[in-house]
């Protein structure tokens, strides 16, 4: 708002001028009246009666017009098209306003002697210092009223050829050229004061505006995050019912008599289904994280088993490229959930191995204080500063822009640091690009009790017989298909069913000892209603397994809630054979989701109830 005040402002800033002005007349009215009136009882006397008058009349009656007017446009919306023709309209009535103020002089000025006219001057110099107040933010209406007041005044005064008032005109124009210059500043601070008023409004405007951007930026963020963890849990569904099948039919495959090249080709695609089982595991972990189901169990337990494990694990991927695993001797004992402990470190030697071409990695842990700092070490390609929050987003890999999925999903950090939330470790990050990273995990030191250690214990009843009657609740027909053949393979008898309507049937003909259903039937069947429906019908104690490909997370907290123990497509035969092991022989079921969900050859007891 930088242009000169002899240039009319904006429009818009013009609206607001005027309505400036206009509040302004109301509070001159009564103040204007008395003034009127105070001079025709000084100044009214026989030689001047008509004209004053006269005078008075016409200022009261301006006056009152000028403040009934302005009352109606202050309640009209002045639009910024009318302020133009209202402008040019407070010129023209200010000049008369100004020449009828300037009329005094011929109505009085000279009929009341040196007194009179000594308050005649005074009066109307006052009233246009007064004017310059309310007349001033639109400088040119103040203007065309101080000049028509004064060269009314100043013809009666010349007219009047007296020598005594010419230096009274000298003083009249070096008071106007000081109201003009006042007048001036006045009008500049009014349109800057106007100015910041819209700054703000804008401002403000701006601000709901970014404000709107940004919350339905966040909401599409949250519905595309949304969105994503749909796709990845339908996507994970349906890759899961038939890589399941396939290790059904895999193993009652290793069961039949081979040659050489046949067990070859099976161990191949053996290895290329545990390589698929293993990704799907993954986005698994992850969206079980994210589905919030993911609950901590506690316990004391010495940290050395847990590194021989993971060494004897992944130290083969170490030797295939040629570099050094090593994991240094601890004594440290930790209060934590082991097998998220276990699953933490198992990701963070697996990403140190994918990055490291030459050097090692070793796995160390070192007492600081109350905790334990459970390390990784690594010496490969290092992470630059600004990646050290990126690569704990999901998907975001280093070094893999073409996708390659032998370098992983791009999960294993992220799941990583979720579970360290859930379990209150912090997960810290030091690197140097191109020397190396060190992932720190800090853990609660405690000491070790008789229970404290992890055992394998699982290992000897992989292949027994289990001869027992199975009712197969399955709406896949290959995944009903090979589990019949494996099932009948391990010596039980096998039922199978598609729906709750033909399981219940089944039932009644062949009462079952157990029941294993997949949770996400035809239709909104689910295997937690089959299995409530046959509980009722033949006892709350008849046990039952329930299997799922679906890993959407209010899947996973509704198959939860179902309290049957719960196993995760692919899920391998020896895992199966194990999970019916327990249900059969009654565990309970904190002790069933700790070892059905926990592949064989990983920690077993309660080594991954996450899986």
């Amino acid at each position: 708002m930088q242009e000169g005040t002899s240039r009319l402002p904006e429009d818009r800033m013009l609206v607001e001028l005027l309505r400036l002005q206009l509040g302004n007349v109301g509070s001159s009215v009564v103040p204007t009246l008395l003034l009127a009136m105070l001079l025709f009882g000084v100044l009214g006397n026989e030689r001047n009666l008509v004209p004053m008058v006269a005078w008075c009349t016409a200022i009261v009656l301006l006056k009152i017009y000028f403040a009934f007017e302005a009352r109606g446009l202050l309640r009209a919306d002045i639009s910024p098209a009318r302020a133009r023709s209202l402008l040019r309209r407070k010129l023209v009535f200010n000049i008369v306003d100004g020449a009828a103020w300037g009329a005094l002089a011929w109505a009085a000025l000279g009929t009341d002697g040196a007194a009179g006219d000594i308050l005649i001057l005074a009066v109307l110099a006052g009233v246009a210092g007064s004017s310059m107040s309310s007349l001033a933010p639109i400088l040119p209406v103040f203007v065309v009223f101080l000049l028509s007041e004064f060269i009314v005044m100043g013809v009666k005064v010349l007219r009047m050829e007296d020598a005594a008032y010419s230096p009274l005109g000298l003083a009249a124009l070096l008071y106007v050229a000081a109201l003009l210059g006042q007048a001036r500043n006045a009008s500049r601070s009014a349109r800057a004061s106007i100015g910041l008023r819209f700054e703000n409004f804008e401002l403000i405007e701006r601000l709901r505006i970014e404000s709107e951007h940004a919350q339905a930026a966040h909401q599409a963020a949250e519905e595309a995050n949304l969105g994503k963890s749909r796709f990845l849990a339908a996507a994970s569904h349906d890759l899961r019912q038939p890589i399941h099948a396939q290790g059904l039919f895999l193993e009652v495959l290793a069961r039949s008599p081979l040659d050489a090249a046949q067990e070859e080709a099976l161990g191949n695609a053996r290895a290329t289904w545990r390589a698929s089982a293993e990704m799907l595991d993954t986005l698994l972990d992850f969206s079980r994280i994210e589905a919030g189901v993911v609950e901590p169990q506690f316990q004391v337990f010495e940290l050395q088993p847990l590194l021989n494990q993971i060494e004897n694990e992944l130290a083969p991927q170490a030797d295939a490229k040629g570099i050094v695993y090593r994991s240094r001797e601890t004594h440290a004992a930790v209060g934590s959930d082991p097998a998220l402990v276990a699953l933490i470190l198992r990701n963070l030697v697996s990403n140190a191995i994918r990055y490291t071409e030459a050097g090692g990695v070793l796995v160390a842990c070192r007492r600081r204080g109350a905790e334990w700092l459970l390390e990784v070490w690594d010496t490969g390609i290092g992470i630059e500063p600004d990646q050290h929050e990126e690569i704990f987003r999901e998907f975001h890999q280093l070094g893999n822009a073409e996708r390659d999925r032998r370098k992983g999903l791009g999960l294993g950090l992220a799941i990583a640091q979720g579970l360290a939330r859930t379990l209150h470790h912090p997960l810290e990050l030091a690197s140097r690009p191109g020397r190396g990273s060190v992932f720190r995990m800090r853990l609660p030191v405690a000491e070790a009790g008789a229970d404290g250690k992890v055992r394998a214990d699982l290992g000897g009843n992989r292949l027994r017989q289990l001869h027992v009657r199975v009712l197969v609740i399955e709406d896949d027909e290959s995944v009903r298909t090979g589990m019949r053949q494996l099932l009948v393979a391990w010596g039980c008898e096998c039922d199978a069913a598609d729906n709750i309507e033909e399981a219940q049937r089944k039932a009644r003909r062949n009462r079952p000892g157990l029941v294993i259903s997949d949770y996400r039937l035809r239709g909104t069947q689910t295997g937690a209603q089959a299995i409530a429906a046959l509980r009722a019908e033949f006892g709350t104690g008849l046990p039952a397994l329930l299997v799922t490909g679906d890993t959407a997370p209010e899947r996973l907290r509704e198959a939860r809630a179902s309290g049957v123990p719960l196993l995760h497509k692919p899920v391998s035969p020896d895992q199966l054979h194990n999970g019916v092991l327990r249900v059969l022989s009654g565990q309970d079921l904190d002790s069933a989701f700790a070892v059905l969900e926990a592949p064989p050859r990983k920690l077993a007891t309660a080594f991954r109830r996450r899986r």
